[in-house]
């Protein structure tokens, strides 16, 4: 088990950011040789599945991902949070990510947190799983909140 926390802030509303970070598609754009394919009917709901396939050449593996909670910031009211958490539910990634985004000085807060359980992996590797989750999310969540 690795478990990772990331935070940011912007400048951009609350509402926003939701929609970037729930843009699952465009995550992709940001993982280095990895496809990132919706398998369920929009909009995002509870139940929401997808799927990202990493792959160089043959070797290749998808990480299964279906949302649990959702729970937008406009439906939480001007002050609270919202929340996005799904689960890693592949047989190569095991874990969960849960996305909050709520109102920052002068714009919006963004803290992603999760877990992530490669499996396979021995446990002496936590820590360099860690600091590569901390690292690849802690690029999608940059550049989906850049300009």
């Amino acid at each position: 088990m690795a478990v990772f926390r990331i935070e940011r802030t912007t400048l951009l509303s609350p509402d926003v950011v939701w929609r970037r970070l729930t843009d699952w598609e465009t995550h992709a754009a940001h993982v280095p040789l990895t496809t990132l394919t919706v398998t369920t009917p929009p909009p995002t709901r509870v139940g929401t599945t997808f799927v990202a396939r990493t792959a160089l050449g043959p070797l290749a593996f998808d990480d299964v991902m279906r949302v649990v909670r959702w729970e937008p910031p406009e439906s939480a009211g001007p002050v609270a949070a919202g929340r996005c958490r799904l689960v890693k539910c592949g047989r190569a990634v095991a874990g969960w990510a849960e996305i909050e985004v709520g109102p920052g000085d002068g714009g919006c807060r963004v803290v992603w947190r999760g877990e992530v359980r490669p499996h396979g992996v021995p446990g002496a590797l936590r820590p360099v799983v860690a600091r590569s989750a901390r690292w690849l999310y802690g690029r999608i969540l940059d550049g989906l909140l850049g300009p």
